[in-house]
């Protein structure tokens, strides 16, 4: 038995996915795992039955993300967002990307490596549709950012960085020898209808997944 002054071990990891919460101030605070930063030339992403981040592909062009990018745990992109989109853009037939939500995250500091949770503030997003699936990407800063931290719409972000993150979406899987992929952005929205597409998103996990236990990141006080 550990005695008071002995760190508490734990032979397992939570899996970022389904391991940990959204955050308690969801939709308005959320709780982001990051899977790549800025700098990263390879493409990571998240192995959905180990929870080990894995290499998916190396960035095959110039194209780099210009944010942290990953997504908030215990939500996926199921039939309530599948319905949003349609509702909102009038595309028949669009059914969820079938994986958890994502999410980029801007911030003034340059943070080396991914692989990590952040505290961020939704803003708003972009609603893409990648073939006939809805792939929202919502957009947020880093709570407490000296520069971004106190931004609330995407109105008030810096319009050439909206148009980098629009440019990586819509290129970052197009290989030019297989032809053009059937990708869009079909609207950018705000932070109101981010938090309405973060709210799908976790009913959309509850209802395929159930209202799994979730470890709540705790940081060490200062």
């Amino acid at each position: 038995m550990a005695t008071k002054n002995q760190p508490q071990l734990h032979t397992l990891q939570a899996h970022p996915w389904h391991g940990v919460s959204p955050g308690a101030d969801a939709p308005e605070v959320v709780t982001a795992y990051i899977e790549i930063v800025p700098t990263d030339t390879v493409k990571y992403e998240l192995d959905k039955e180990t929870g080990i981040l894995r290499l998916d592909r190396p960035q095959r062009f110039s194209s780099q993300c210009p944010t942290l990018y990953g997504f908030i745990p215990q939500t996926y992109c199921g039939a309530l967002v599948a319905k949003r989109c349609a509702d909102r853009t009038g595309i028949k037939d669009i059914k969820g990307d079938g994986d958890p939500l994502d999410i980029c995250v801007l911030t003034e500091k340059v943070i080396p490596s991914g692989a990590l949770l952040v505290r961020a503030i939704p803003v708003g997003g972009f609603r893409m549709v990648d073939g006939n699936e809805a792939d929202d990407k919502i957009i947020a800063v880093l709570e407490s950012d000296l520069v971004y931290g106190a931004l609330q719409h995407v109105a008030q972000l810096p319009t050439a960085l909206v148009e980098r993150l629009k440019h990586y979406f819509l290129t970052y899987k197009q290989i030019p020898s297989e032809g053009k992929r059937s990708v869009q952005i079909v609207e950018m929205y705000d932070q109101s209808e981010a938090h309405e597409i973060i709210m799908r998103s976790m009913k959309d996990y509850q209802k395929d997944y159930g209202a799994a236990p979730a470890s709540k990141p705790r940081g060490r006080k200062a």
